[in-house]
């Protein structure tokens, strides 16, 4: 086919709950365009290998500019695959605090909270044994705490409840802070990515085309209507004509380069590297933030086993002070992995990070990296959020509970106070792998997308997938993108 109703661009975690739903509708003609690879490779389905794919052929190997903050570049991975970041992530699939979402409908995204979104998430999962009416029981993704917990994540768990944080019963759903086992989609010790779940058991739909290893160039817009987009394939160009909608599904970084190098962003910026403007919308490829990660990280006093999940077991959700609204501090236990099976780390990451960047584009070529600055540790609230996580993740790890998996501390050091603890935390910090919020949600003239979805200006054209959060929520993000994906398939539907 070369006229479609639907045409989804990024085939990755959004793209493929979409392109499933839209096909639903065996009258509607689906087309399904990726960047990368259409099989998966072998290590992707090994839960422990995941961090052997960073850098890899399934990895856009995105790098940011030279960061204020820390005075250092930063490698901010991505999905470059069907099935996107969900092929090459980190397996954890736990929802936000509600308090996350509720701050998106206060700031001036309606029908946006966490109830809203409810019906969504729990549509995505299968998560049974937990709370009904909460958590999911038939949907694709099949999510549950480890099968086979690794004794260094037990203990940690003890030593975060004798160091006085809370348990929680269900540290995925929601509604609870401390420390517990998350939710991971590793089903019967294979990674279930969101291809696994959503897009191969369809993808012989006769109304869907699913073409990879195409390059999107750009998306048509003619009289203020989103008409088609073009891409390449081999180095042939194509040209895919929409008659209903096309939606953007490429990510934070995928989508508001895109929607650049189309001429929908902010006029100076486009003026400057030679783009002819067809929509100036100031807020594309503002917004940019992310998790900002560091961790502690300890020699083991004992022979520790290589574990056969995804070296994330444990989640714990913190509040930084006690009079902190909600919760803004994450910490998660890394066990060891092959190359230093002598280490593990407690790693903290500050969920509410105040520090803002931008995605712009480096030259108007469609396979131009574009200049990432999301602008790390640029607020000094950030840094100071980071030192309390350096503190609560040491009080964690010197508990009698790991005190026979414990050697001695090799990062920061047990002497690093003060300034210097700061200095590693500049130097240490590194991505979490959550970029959000480029065409953010809202009704201000620096929104991006209305509460439907559609980009403001254009008719015919949505985005859903993360760079529509108008702030990050308190936990690992791919959930929250199915959820999101869920919504927008019912918006388009409706």
């Amino acid at each position: 086919m070369s006229s479609y109703d639907y045409v989804v661009v990024g085939g990755g975690t959004a793209g493929c709950v979409v392109a499933t739903h839209l096909s639903s509708n065996p009258d509607a003609r689906v087309l399904l365009v990726e960047a990368g690879a259409r099989h998966p490779l072998p290590e992707m389905a090994t839960p422990p290998a995941w961090l052997t794919l960073l850098g890899g052929p399934a990895d856009w190997k995105s790098v940011t500019v030279e960061q204020p903050g820390t005075g250092t570049v930063v490698q901010v991975p991505r999905g470059r695959a069907v099935g996107g970041s969900s092929s090459i992530n980190g397996m954890v699939f736990a929802r936000g605090h509600r308090s996350s979402y509720d701050a998106w409908t206060a700031a001036g995204a309606p029908g946006w909270g966490f109830d809203d979104l409810l019906p969504f998430f729990r549509r995505s999962e299968s998560a049974t044994g937990r709370a009904a009416g909460v958590r999911g029981i038939d949907g694709p993704m099949v999510v549950a705490p480890a099968a086979q917990p690794h004794p260094l994540a037990a203990a940690g768990l003890e030593a975060a409840l004798e160091a006085g944080h809370l348990k929680a019963t269900d540290i995925s759903g929601g509604l609870e802070q401390g420390f517990g086992w998350t939710d991971l989609n590793i089903v019967e010790g294979a990674r279930q990515s969101v291809a696994d779940a959503y897009l191969r058991p369809v993808v012989d739909r006769p109304n869907l085309d699913v073409v990879t290893d195409a390059l999107v160039h750009r998306i048509r817009v003619e009289n203020g209507t989103c008409v088609g987009a073009d891409y390449t394939v081999g180095g042939e160009l194509i040209s895919a004509d929409c008659s209903g909608e096309v939606v953007l599904t490429t990510g934070t970084i995928g989508t508001a380069h895109l929607l650049l190098l189309s001429g929908i962003g902010p006029q100076a910026h486009l003026h400057q590297v030679g783009v002819d403007v067809v929509v100036d919308l100031p807020g594309v490829g503002e917004n940019l933030h992310d998790h900002p990660v560091s961790g502690v990280v300890y020699s083991a006093g004992r022979s520790v086993p290589m574990g056969v999940n995804n070296h994330i077991e444990v989640l714990g959700l913190m509040r930084s002070a006690a009079d902190v609204d909600a919760p803004d501090l994450q910490a998660f236990f890394l066990t060891p992995q092959p190359g230093v099976e002598d280490q593990y780390m407690i790693a903290f990451s500050a969920m509410a990070p105040r520090s803002r960047g931008t995605v712009r584009l480096a030259r108007a070529r469609p396979d131009a990296a574009p200049l990432l600055d999301p602008n790390y540790l640029g607020d000094s609230h950030d840094l100071e959020m980071m030192v309390t996580g350096l503190r609560l993740a040491r009080e964690i790890g010197n508990q009698s509970s790991l005190g026979s998996w414990r050697d001695a501390e090799v990062a920061p050091g047990p002497g690093a106070d003060g300034s210097t603890s700061r200095e590693y935390l500049r130097a240490a910090t590194q991505s979490y792998y959550h970029p959000v919020g480029t065409c953010r949600i809202g009704s201000d003239e620096m929104s991006v997308v209305d509460t439907d979805l559609r980009v403001r200006g254009i008719s015919g054209l949505r985005v859903a997938d993360a760079s529509v959060m108008p702030s990050i929520p308190s936990a690992n993000t791919l959930a929250t993108v199915v959820a999101i994906a869920e919504r927008a398939a019912s918006l388009i539907q409706e």
